[in-house]
């Protein structure tokens, strides 16, 4: 699915689906996604470190394999969006978001780069392009451009109907962590002042037409976020959906294997483990 779809989709009131890129740093992974049904993928170069040249082969592979990529920036800054526009994203997540007009400069740059400085000002506040052959190609180059716009925290949310009368933003994204954080309930996400921020957000986002993206990481959080209306839906990491993978399927063979040989099939790695401590 690329950007045009994505967004349409979202658009028509469905769901899509996707989960954070947190370690997978090679294009040797190709075969792995492919196949793996995702529609998109968050690349987080806000907590990996991933330089330029790394973001944009991820990129190019995530769009050979039809995933739309779309990149978490380190700051709420219009330079990193640009960054990451550059680099073929087809989409931007700029985390932790708390002013007006914060959003209002990476969402200026999301849908009018490489418009810079004063004309960019002008094109935000006034709507004034350099002419109207400029805006047709700017409209055209960022036909698929989706801008993701974080609200994870206390002083956000209770921001967001302004935020959110910035327009032009494509989804809006909650990040668990952060956000129980700041509402002093530190990754408690069954507290009910935790669901009861998210359903909030998700009714204020909806009467925007603008899709809510919520960060959760087990299948049981991910549903709640579903059932509570959040149509942006990403689970979990790459890292941590291998490790359950792994877990799973060697789980099931040690039982296999102690059932026909007789031995436990304990872990060698958990025994070693053991012992050391």
């Amino acid at each position: 699915m690329d950007g045009r779809r994505l967004k349409q989709t979202l658009s028509d009131g469905g769901l899509v689906y996707g989960c954070m890129l947190s370690a997978m740093g090679t294009t040797r992974f190709r075969a792995a996604l492919e196949g793996a049904t995702l529609d998109f993928v968050v690349i987080d170069s806000e907590h990996g470190s991933r330089d330029r040249k790394e973001i944009q082969e991820l990129c190019r592979m995530l769009r050979d394999t039809d995933i739309t990529p779309i990149v978490r920036v380190p700051v709420p800054k219009a330079e990193w969006v640009a960054m990451a526009l550059d680099a073929g994203a087809a989409g931007v997540l700029v985390p932790y978001c708390e002013t007006v007009e914060e959003v209002q400069a990476c969402v200026a740059t999301a849908k009018w780069h490489p418009l810079k400085g004063e004309y960019l000002t002008r094109a935000v506040t006034e709507g004034v392009l350099p002419s109207e052959a400029s805006r047709k190609y700017l409209e055209a180059r960022h036909a698929e451009s989706i801008i993701i716009i974080g609200i994870e925290s206390e002083p956000a949310y209770k921001r967001l109907n302004s935020i959110l009368e910035v327009g032009d933003i494509d989804g809006i994204f909650i990040g668990p962590n952060d956000m129980t954080t700041s509402l002093g309930i530190p990754d408690d996400v069954t507290n009910p002042t935790y669901l009861e921020v998210i359903a909030s957000v998700i009714e204020q986002s909806e009467a925007h037409d603008v899709p809510v993206m919520i960060h959760q990481q087990t299948l049981e959080t991910s549903t709640t976020a579903i059932e509570l209306g959040a149509r942006f839906v990403m689970h979990s990491t790459d890292s941590r959906l291998m490790q359950i993978a792994m877990q799973e399927h060697l789980t099931e063979l040690r039982s296999v294997g102690s059932r026909i040989s007789g031995h436990t099939g304990e872990s060698l790695t958990t025994q070693d483990t053991t012992e050391t401590v």
